[in-house]
């Protein structure tokens, strides 16, 4: 293996998303170099961040049926019954509801949570306020995946964009057939994920903990077990 080889397996690839804003940093650091050195190494710190934020690193997802992952990295800010969106059409029965909070510093590719058909996907203009907030949930420009996962069982998905997030991006069409843990979509910059399980889930994850996407198991569909205690140590 060639030394370049070697160094490419061992670096976080960048999703292709990110290529342009990168170049655009970059360039600009450049001006900045001319302009007055300091403000040009701050333009090449701005421009390493950039490249870690639009990072793409390769996940490891559980297959098995009945397993819901973790759609999105970051910490688990709230779990709580909510009835869906009224644009979805899923009624007014409130399920369990797992939101997932994203720093500008938590990788922002999306994954699907279970293997299924985009059954439905539905965009919503709003408002830009913290993501951390709950009323963001109902409030925030979003974008919402209907996932079919077999046996009449619903996984709602939704994108919910932050106070610094402009762009909502998706990478798969309504009808498409997904894998567990596939990129379904990114957010840029702060923002959140919200996950809608099944009437009667138990959530496998605390409220404060750490997610990873396509990782970090958030439910089990076809387990009968208790549901967990948790502790912070």
């Amino acid at each position: 293996m060639s030394v370049i080889a070697s160094i490419r397996k061992q670096l976080t690839p960048i999703h292709p998303e990110g290529y342009p804003f990168i170049g655009g940093f970059a360039l600009l650091s450049l001006f900045l170099f001319w302009l007055w050195p300091p403000l040009g190494w701050l333009g090449t710190l701005a421009t390493l961040w950039c490249a870690y934020f639009f990072r793409d690193p390769q996940r490891v997802t559980p297959m098995r049926e009945g397993i819901v992952v973790a759609p999105a990295d970051g910490r688990v800010s709230q779990i709580a019954n909510a009835v869906p969106p009224k644009e979805l059409g899923l009624g007014e029965r409130p399920l369990v509801r797992i939101s997932i909070f994203m720093s500008v510093f938590d990788c922002h590719v999306n994954r699907s949570p279970v293997a299924g058909r985009i059954e439905r996907i539905v965009y919503r203009a709003g408002k830009f306020i913290s993501a951390d907030l709950d009323k963001a949930s109902e409030d925030n420009e979003r974008n919402a995946f209907v996932i079919a996962a077999g046996n009449g069982v619903r996984i709602v998905v939704i994108q919910i964009a932050g106070l610094v997030a402009r762009r909502i991006v998706s990478f798969v069409r309504e009808g498409e057939a997904i894998a567990a843990g596939q990129r379904i979509g990114m957010i840029r910059f702060g923002s959140r994920v919200d996950v809608y399980l099944p009437d009667g889930s138990r959530p496998l994850v605390a409220e404060g903990q750490t997610a990873l996407a396509g990782e970090t198991l958030l439910a089990d569909l076809r387990s009968a077990e208790a549901a967990r205690t948790f502790r912070v140590i």
